[in-house]
């Protein structure tokens, strides 16, 4: 008789212990039900480490040979120009002069005073930016060797890049986390809950832009972080 009292308290232990288990169980499914999505956003500015500057000009005239032999001459003057103000020849190119031979345009104009129109380009391409930006300033230097630099070709502008998103990247992405948990925190008290652990999180993709049209040397490196967490009672 004592052994059967025994064994029906532990039974009914053991169904109490269960349904606690049960009950908590559904709480828990349900309170993973709720889930609040939030996005967080870091922004830096930063400045251009790398420029791309293309340095064009145009001549024309009958003579082929001699259109080339000016040409290299105002190559040469150019290239001068650049190292003697601290650029390398490393970060010099010249490019094969591109040359119109206005006469055999189909739809040229047939009675220009010269035959040929000729474009070279000398680029620069180098990480001392602000030494560029300098010499950007100073290239009305060459106009007293008769050397015009033109603009307006779209082919020709002048880029200037960030390269070091690898080195604020951890940064930046703990930034934008840490803005979208304050964001689901605030969410998590309005609506009278706790925030729980995350569900999921993805990282949206890095973009690099001009700050504004007046000053492209400097960049704004954006990215914005999706993270969902659970809330609880």
């Amino acid at each position: 008789m004592k052994n059967w009292r025994v064994e029906a308290i532990l039974i009914a232990l053991a169904i109490v212990v269960l349904g606690v288990e049960i009950r908590g169980g559904i709480n828990d499914f349900k309170n993973k039900e709720r889930v609040v999505s939030v996005k967080g956003l870091a922004e830096m500015e930063v400045p251009a480490d790398k420029v791309i500057w293309p340095l064009m000009y145009k001549d024309i005239g009958n003579d082929p040979a001699l259109l080339y032999t000016n040409m290299v001459q105002k190559n040469k003057a150019i290239v001068n120009f650049l190292k003697t103000n601290g650029i390398a020849e490393e970060e010099i190119s010249i490019a094969p002069p591109e040359v119109i031979d206005m006469q055999a345009e189909r739809y040229g104009e047939r009675n220009t005073p010269y035959r040929y129109n000729a474009t070279s380009v000398i680029t620069v391409n180098s990480r001392n930016v602000d030494t560029v930006r300098k010499l950007m300033s100073e290239q009305a230097e060459l106009m007293k060797q008769g050397i015009a630099i033109t603009g307006g070709d779209y082919r020709y502008n002048v880029v200037y890049e960030f390269t070091g998103l690898n080195d604020i990247k951890p940064q930046m992405i703990e930034e934008a986390t840490k803005n979208a948990r304050a964001s689901a925190e605030k969410f998590a008290k309005d609506s009278d809950s706790k925030l729980g652990k995350i569900r999921n999180a993805s990282q949206g993709q890095f973009s690099i832009e001009d700050r504004d049209a007046n000053t492209p040397y400097i960049k704004n490196v954006r990215v914005v972080t999706t993270v969902n967490y659970y809330l609880t009672k």
